[in-house]
């Protein structure tokens, strides 16, 4: 049989070798890519560590006072991107990230931005806490706690680590500061930066109340 001119053992032969030239590009590009990608999450986790900036990651960590001492309990961390649901929200945390200090770690959010960026958080942390609600709605007792929600990036240690962290912090915690010159225990030497935190956040509770949300958890 013929067909434009090629017998059908031609035609076979043309179809084999593009099959196979497509398989080798496949192959190839498909490589290529695995080897970029990996040379590029490599090159950036060697750019995070040397500038000690880990600000693709969300830690959300509840702040207690019990005892007289401070107690940090990480509620949950997350790929940034899993919690600010828009590229441009992120690239804004970044920013205010960026423009911290070691004397004022609170993100430094544009007002217009406060309350769009802080409610991205505050739906990851009232998805965590949802059974409590649920009680609540069916008549059943539990126990309801009013916090303060609000970012920073602390420079910790001497080698001043950057990372980004959703704060929790009992709202009349903020309103009354327990130890505004004073140090309570501390579970770890390197907690005493907590408690500047808490400082400036408690301040600036008072002064901008709009740099924080405030979340009802039932449990």
């Amino acid at each position: 049989m013929f067909l434009f001119g090629l017998n059908e053992a031609e035609v076979s032969a043309e179809y084999t070798k593009r099959v196979i030239v497509t398989i080798l590009v496949a192959a190839t590009t498909s490589g290529t890519t695995f080897v970029f990608t990996w040379w590029w999450a490599r090159r950036q986790a060697k750019r995070q560590w040397k500038a000690k900036e880990f600000l693709d990651r969300l830690t959300i960590s509840l702040n207690i006072f019990a005892d007289g001492t401070l107690k940090i309990r990480t509620v949950m961390e997350r790929s940034i991107d899993e919690i600010f649901l828009n590229r441009l929200a992120i690239q804004k945390v970044w920013a205010a990230a960026r423009a911290t200090t070691p004397a004022n770690p609170v993100l430094p959010i544009p007002k217009a931005d406060r309350w769009f960026l802080l409610n991205f958080v505050l739906n990851a942390v009232a998805g965590h806490f949802v059974e409590g609600h649920i009680r609540l709605d069916a008549g059943l007792p539990v126990a309801s706690v009013r916090y303060a929600l609000f970012l920073t990036c602390e420079h910790l240690g001497e080698e001043r680590i950057r990372k980004v962290r959703a704060m929790l912090v009992r709202c009349d915690v903020l309103e009354n500061f327990p130890h505004p010159d004073t140090m309570p225990r501390l579970e770890s030497p390197w907690h005493d930066d907590r408690i500047r935190t808490l400082r400036v956040a408690s301040a600036l509770y008072k002064a901008e109340p709009d740099n924080f949300l405030t979340v009802e958890v039932c449990v």
